[in-house]
């Protein structure tokens, strides 16, 4: 291993006196609720696009194209229209604009206000697109949409890392994550049942229904207590401390408020949290802020997540199949997310980290001989039989598991416990900017990418799992088990990262030499 740090306690012996209260429990479940926004609306696009009516009112030549098709037509470009996948990719543009402004909004008002207004946002996005009757209002929609997914993402996983034991952190982060993978799964079971309808305005009701996780939000965020961390950070010290009290289930907590106050104190002192995060000593969390989101987009699974009915369409599926399809690898997504909640704090994220990515890795292999056996290069499949069908669901459903219990709930959960809160909110919106910038990025090039790269695609994204598995077995420590304040010691004993990373009597006997 790594180097990394391993055991029931954290870095440097302290042990936090606290249980998994009640409150706790609650407090992160209607937090994760802000996944729950984001989940859906990955799962409702590809549905949406895969709908003739929806095609037929806003994109009448990619309708055209698709009913005009013969099977002897190259199937690989079946899909191909750059303004199609703008109604999907521009939501992730919008949310990068926002996660940057919801990191003063984090800082300075506290994490619930930014779940309230990303929830507010997100509400008026879907009322856009469920009345739209131009293309301008569905990406205005999506827009608004995507300002809330923006406010929600930056604010969340940081809140529920602050607010968590750290015995526990690992599973109840992952709570966001598995709010994220039930909204793809639900989005996937409306779109089935909605396209089913008769009037052709089945869409509208999938895309309307993004108001529910939206409500629910908003909600959950006004009766949400700030985290101590937030109303430290805000002045609110003996507010803090109560509160303190009440999620840890126990009056003491003077150690874990004295180094929660002492953290505050570093992070006043840091008056351009950007520019400090710059600087060497804080060089790991630079790089995992944006190795760690650059590489859960380059795994595939967003391609599978936002186009899996489109993708199911292109070999071969049809139309209700593909929704099928869809759902059934949504519920297996959901599903194994809760072996990461299970698993996480016992055997450490490394480990889950390695085997998703060999999990994914071999299936991409196997899907990839699967498709270029019966597609070839023309994408002309002929009669496609049902064993092939049953062997590329089968195999996507196993890659979707792994990444499930790996880098989908890690990717969220360990950027936000390695930043120190000085450059905490900062370093949230670089992982959630480079999230979306790379969400953004495949969302639109997707089907140009099928279409030019045929079966290769997915040899692409095997490629950037392998290196991406690399890149966690040299770089990334363990971090199970250490409380959040006291993080900075991982780096401190890594092989690599110890170079960059200065203890802190290193500091100190720096500054008295330097005083002198």
């Amino acid at each position: 291993m790594a180097g990394g740090l391993i055991g029931k306690g954290s870095a440097n012996g302290k042990q936090y006196p606290g249980k998994l209260t009640f409150r706790v429990f609650v407090t992160c479940m209607v937090a994760a609720f802000g996944g729950l926004i984001f989940g859906y609306d990955l799962g409702i696009s590809g549905g949406v696009t895969s709908m003739d009516p929806f095609l037929k009112k806003f994109f009448p030549d990619v309708y055209a194209k698709e009913m005009n098709m013969k099977p002897s037509d190259n199937q690989y470009c079946r899909f191909d229209s750059q303004v199609l996948t703008l109604f999907t990719s521009s939501l992730y543009l919008a949310a990068l604009v926002a996660s940057l402004c919801a990191s003063s909004i984090t800082r300075i008002f506290g994490r619930r206000l930014t779940m309230l207004s990303g929830g507010i946002l997100f509400l008026v996005g879907a009322g856009f697109n469920a009345f739209a009757q131009k293309v301008w209002m569905l990406i205005v929609g999506r827009m608004l949409l995507g300002f809330g997914i923006g406010c929600a993402n930056q604010s969340v996983p940081i809140y529920v890392s602050e607010v968590a034991p750290y015995k526990y952190r690992g599973a109840l982060n992952m709570m966001f994550q598995l709010a994220i993978t039930i909204g793809i799964f639900v989005a996937n079971v409306l779109n089935y049942f909605f396209a089913k309808m008769k009037n052709g305005e089945g869409w509208r009701y999938s895309l309307g229904f993004a108001a529910v996780p939206a409500v629910m939000i908003v909600i959950g965020a006004i009766f949400l207590p700030d985290s101590p961390s937030s109303l430290i950070e805000r002045g609110k010290d003996e507010k803090a401390k109560q509160e303190l009290i009440k999620i840890r289930g126990t009056s003491d907590v003077e150690e874990e408020f004295k180094d929660l106050v002492e953290a505050s104190q570093s992070s006043a002192a840091v008056n351009h949290p950007w520019a400090t995060l710059l600087k060497r000593h804080y060089r790991p969390q630079l790089v995992m802020a944006i190795a760690i989101p650059f590489f859960q987009q380059l795994t595939g699974m967003n391609v599978i997540t936002f186009y899996a009915p489109v993708l199911f369409r292109t070999i071969g599926f049809g139309s209700n199949a593909s929704l099928m399809s869809s759902m059934i690898t949504g519920g297996f997504n959901a599903l194994a997310t809760f072996v990461s909640i299970f698993t996480v704090d016992k055997v450490g994220r490394r480990k889950l980290f390695l085997e998703g990515g060999a999990q994914m890795f071999i299936c991409q292999i196997v899907i990839t001989a699967a498709i270029a056996s019966k597609f070839g290069v023309d994408g002309n499949p002929g009669t496609l039989p049902k064993w092939y069908a049953f062997l590329v669901v089968g195999f996507i459903c196993i890659y979707v598991m792994g990444f499930a219990w790996s880098w989908g709930p890690l990717g969220w959960l360990v950027p936000s416990e390695i930043f120190p809160l000085e450059v905490r909110s900062a370093a949230q919106s670089i992982n959630v900017s480079v999230n979306m910038i790379f969400t953004f990025a495949i969302a639109q090039v997707f089907t140009s990418m099928l279409c030019h790269m045929k079966f290769g695609l997915f040899i692409f994204f095997a490629v950037f799992v392998l290196v991406m598995s690399c890149f966690i077995h040299k770089f990334l420590p363990e971090t199970k088990g250490v409380p959040i304040e006291e993080m900075s010691v991982v780096w401190q004993n890594h092989s690599y990262w110890k170079k960059f990373v200065k203890s802190a009597s290193e500091e100190a006997k720096a500054k008295v030499d330097n005083s002198c």
